[in-house]
C-alpha cells in the first residue's frame, strides 16, 4: 500500500493536458475571409468546447472529491485510474470530430459523431464508479473514521451517470442535437449541489 500522492499528481497533469487541447479544435478564421462569418460559423465548435470543457471540470472536481476520502493506493486501483484516464485524454478527439460533422449536413456524419462523444462520456464515468467501487469496497482504501453509511447514500449519486450517458449515447442514433443537448444539461447537473457526494462527517 502506498499514500495517492503520486498518483493525484499524474491525474491532474492527464486532466490539465485533456482540458487545455480542447482549445486547440477551434479553427482560427483566415485573414481574407469575413471575420463575423467565419466567428458564426464556428458555432458547434464553441459550442462542443464549452460542453467538454465544463464536463471534464466537473470530472476532476469530483475526482479530487473521491480522492479526500481515499488515503491509501496499490496497484490495481493504480490502474483502474490509468483506465479512467485513457478516455479522459481521448474528449479532445470527439469533441472535435463532433463540432465538426454538426458544422456540415451529412446526418449520418452527426449521429456516429455523437455516437462517439457520448459513447466516451459513458467510458468515464463507468471507469469513475469502477474507481470509488474498489477504493470503498470494505472501505478497502479509505480514510479511516468515515461515515460509510453516509458514503454509501452520496455514491448512489455517482451510480446515475452510467446510464443516464448510455440513454444519451443511444439517442444519438435517434437525434443527436438532442443528445448533445442532454450531455449540456447533465453537465449543469453534476454542478447543482448535492449532486455528488462531498467529504462524509467523522463517526
Amino acid at each position: 500500500m502506498t499514500d495517492t500522492s503520486r498518483l493525484e499528481t499524474f491525474c491532474d497533469g492527464v486532466f490539465a493536458i485533456a482540458i487545455t487541447l480542447l482549445v486547440l479544435g477551434i479553427r482560427v478564421p483566415g485573414v481574407k475571409e469575413d471575420l463575423g462569418a467565419a466567428l458564426l460559423n464556428e458555432w458547434p465548435t464553441f459550442l462542443a468546447y464549452l460542453i467538454s470543457f465544463v464536463t471534464v471540470g466537473i470530472m476532476w472536481v469530483n475526482h479530487h472529491r473521491l480522492f479526500a476520502l481515499i488515503e491509501r493506493s496499490n496497484p490495481t486501483f493504480a490502474y483502474i485510474n490509468v483506465g479512467f484516464l485513457l478516455f479522459v485524454a481521448f474528449v479532445p478527439y470527439p469533441t472535435e470530430l463532433m463540432a465538426t460533422q454538426f458544422a456540415g449536413l451529412n446526418d449520418d456524419g452527426k449521429r456516429l459523431a455523437m455516437l462517439l462523444y457520448s459513447g466516451t462520456f459513458l467510458a468515464i464515468a463507468i471507469m469513475f464508479n469502477a474507481i470509488w467501487l474498489y477504493a470503498s469496497s470494505g472501505a478497502r482504501l479509505l480514510k479511516p473514521g468515515l461515515d460509510l453509511e453516509a458514503l454509501k447514500v452520496g455514491a448512489r449519486r455517482f451510480a446515475f451517470g452510467p446510464p443516464a450517458y448510455l440513454i444519451i449515447t443511444l439517442l444519438a442514433i435517434v437525434n443527436p442535437y438532442v443528445s448533445l443537448t442532454l450531455v449540456g444539461l447533465l453537465a449543469v447537473y453534476w454542478m447543482l449541489p448535492g449532486s455528488a457526494p462531498v467529504e462524509a462527517p467523522r463517526q
